[in-house]
């Protein structure tokens, strides 16, 4: 023993071999107890056997990792609604849409698949395609054009069934279906509109290319400047970790006052993990009986299925034709002049 109490040089190095060596006699017996529960029961020898029985802590810990890895393999599964589920429950959302005193839409990557523009979290979505390690081809969005989804959104908030979006995309197909800036919160931003935030009110520049080209988080200047003042301009996009201030086109007032005031939300196309993180757009505070009727259309699983009142599993074009064909509401056609 050393001076003072504490353990001498050579009693610590003994005492961290015999620290090294139970850490590697667990994970021995960890790698030896799920190779066994890997094997069907009935094939296990009774040694294997005796080895499960001593160490039925590791079991636990075991068949919860492999719950867990299953429950979130079948999250992100894509699932169908056979056709005739399907347009049953197309004919309750067309009763649920009629009879919405405020109808609120949220949108996600979703409803722009079908304009070859990728989502994040699908099958083949950005984030799913990274996590593999897989490459991201970047496309030329400025030439995509609304899906039938965003032109029914438009023909629906026209007839007043639809009163406020609320999107989480940045390709601009909202605005060009035709649906008025102030009908839409597009809480992420617009990658084809660049403001001046030195001008009051902010100087908004609509553009026909893509804006952020130059810019990524936290670095938001495009490289032009404003022709009224000479400041840089900056992109409206929110990437993620930061905290979006803009007025427009993130529109967070009209939302929030969209939210309050909704009776129905139907969801078309998100996955809702980050719209999950905004309380101000479910309402939950309010009581049960008071609170909106949740509607999601997803082919996937999301964090709020439990609360909907219906959740469809499909492609928005699938059933938003499907919709618009029970309302008896034509589809406008995209007129990119």
């Amino acid at each position: 023993m050393a001076a003072g109490g504490g353990l001498s040089r050579s009693e610590r190095k003994a005492a961290e071999r015999v620290r090294r060596l139970r850490e590697e006699q667990q994970r021995e017996r960890l790698r030896q107890v799920s190779r066994i529960l890997r094997k069907a029961a009935a094939e296990r020898s009774a040694e294997e056997g005796r080895v499960l029985a001593e160490s039925a802590d590791l079991v636990t810990e075991l068949q919860g990792r492999s719950r867990r890895r299953e429950g979130l393999k079948r999250r992100q599964e894509e699932v169908c609604d056979d056709p005739e589920e399907l347009r049953r429950k197309v004919r309750e959302l067309a009763g649920a849409v009629r009879n919405a005193k405020h109808l609120v839409v949220y949108t996600g990557a979703g409803i722009s698949t079908a304009a070859s523009i990728p989502d994040y979290r699908g099958p083949n979505g950005v984030w799913t395609l990274l996590q593999k390690g897989r490459s991201v081809s970047a496309a030329d969005l400025s030439e995509a054009e609304p899906t039938l989804t965003h032109m029914s959104i438009t023909r629906l908030h026209e007839q007043k069934l639809v009163q406020h979006v609320v999107s989480q995309n940045c390709d601009g197909l909202h605005l060009r279906s035709g649906l008025p800036r102030t009908a839409i919160s597009e809480l992420h931003g617009n990658m084809y509109i660049e403001v001046c935030t030195s001008c009051i009110p902010n100087r908004e520049y609509v553009r026909v290319f893509d804006v952020t080209e130059r810019t990524a988080l936290h670095r938001h200047h495009t490289g032009r400047t404003c022709h009224k003042c000479g400041t840089q301009l900056r992109d409206t996009i929110v990437h993620f970790g930061e905290r979006g201030t803009l007025g427009q086109p993130l529109n967070w007032e009209a939302a929030t006052e969209a939210a309050s005031k909704a009776d129905t939300i139907l969801c078309l196309g998100s996955s809702l993990k980050v719209l999950k993180k905004y309380p101000c757009l479910w309402c939950m505070t309010k009581p049960p009986s008071r609170r909106p009727k949740l509607y999601i259309v997803n082919l996937q699983w999301t964090p709020k299925d439990d609360w909907a009142a219906l959740k469809l599993h499909g492609k928005c074009d699938d059933v938003m034709q499907l919709l618009m064909d029970e309302l008896g509401l034509e589809i406008p056609l995209y007129n990119r002049v």
